[in-house]
């Protein structure tokens, strides 16, 4: 298994990958993606018993990741392409015409690792919980593990699906949510405020975790911990606390660049900031 520093590189690289890939279109979203690099980095080098090749839409016998926030794709593409998917250089079709790695992904075009279309926020957890309450059918003893924005929450959909998930004793499955505490329009404070999630999430009956998600160990201490949680008559969630465009100082903490690609000068601004590691696609 690899080193924290070894994990600490892929990080790198893939920051690189996300500010590139959006940079060439000028289109994308950077802040969410850089601030859940760790989070993609632990799960799929550390946590997940997965097969990259041969893909296996059905997934038995893995785990299973969903992720609910789709505009992050450039951050999952990025994981799945140096963990083994597909070759690294298929980076560059980023948002193009005909490209398998859509703005949003999707499955009609049969990229490796994604398993659902996601990006109509609040609709992850519903099917993440489907997953695993099939894996539970079929006698799987794997888990399904998803990740939501903060804003997400705002959707009601998440609601009944934690409602759900608590009722049944959905408990094969770790849930995370990504907060940095910005959205499109502003922070999450002014546009409709959370409250004390970690409240709430008890009071809906989930077993609740927290963790920094721009700390690598954390990240992987706290995964590693949850996994020991499942199987317990409990979903579990961890809230991950997060920074809009970690790695790239300009970005930092900004609702700005939820959505916005940087410039040429803005481009080479935060490559100075950010090793390659492996090599550029």
């Amino acid at each position: 298994m690899p080193e924290i520093k070894d994990l600490e590189k892929i990080c790198s690289q893939i920051r690189r990958d996300i500010v590139r890939m959006v940079h060439a279109v000028n289109s994308g979203h950077p802040g969410g993606s850089l601030g859940c690099t760790e989070y993609f980095v632990a799960l799929y080098f550390k946590i997940l018993k997965h097969t990259p090749k041969p893909f296996s839409m059905d997934g038995r016998g893995e785990d299973l990741f969903f992720l609910s926030n789709g505009h992050i794709s450039p951050v999952f593409y990025s994981t799945l392409a140096h963990s083994g998917y597909f070759d690294v250089k298929e980076l560059a079709t980023f948002r193009k015409l005909n490209t398998r790695l859509q703005g949003h992904p999707t499955t009609h075009e049969g990229l490796p690792g994604i398993r659902v279309a996601s990006g109509s926020l609040g609709q992850g957890m519903s099917v993440a919980i489907g997953a695993a309450l099939a894996k539970k059918l079929n006698g799987d003893d794997r888990i399904v593990y998803s990740l939501h924005g903060d804003g997400e929450l705002q959707e009601g959909q998440i609601w009944e699906a934690a409602m759900y998930a608590a009722a049944k004793k959905v408990d094969n499955i770790i849930s995370t949510i990504d907060l940095n505490g910005q959205q499109i329009d502003g922070s999450t404070e002014h546009v409709l405020s959370l409250g004390n999630l970690r409240a709430k999430w008890e009071a809906f009956g989930w077993d609740v975790m927290e963790m920094d998600g721009a700390v690598l160990s954390d990240v992987i201490k706290t995964l590693e911990q949850a996994k020991t949680h499942t199987g317990k008559g409990k979903p579990v969630m961890i809230l991950m606390k997060t920074v809009m465009g970690q790695g790239v100082d300009f970005m930092m903490g900004s609702h700005k660049w939820h959505g916005t690609a940087p410039n040429d000068e803005q481009l080479a601004k935060a490559l100075a900031q950010l090793p390659e590691t492996s090599g550029d696609y």
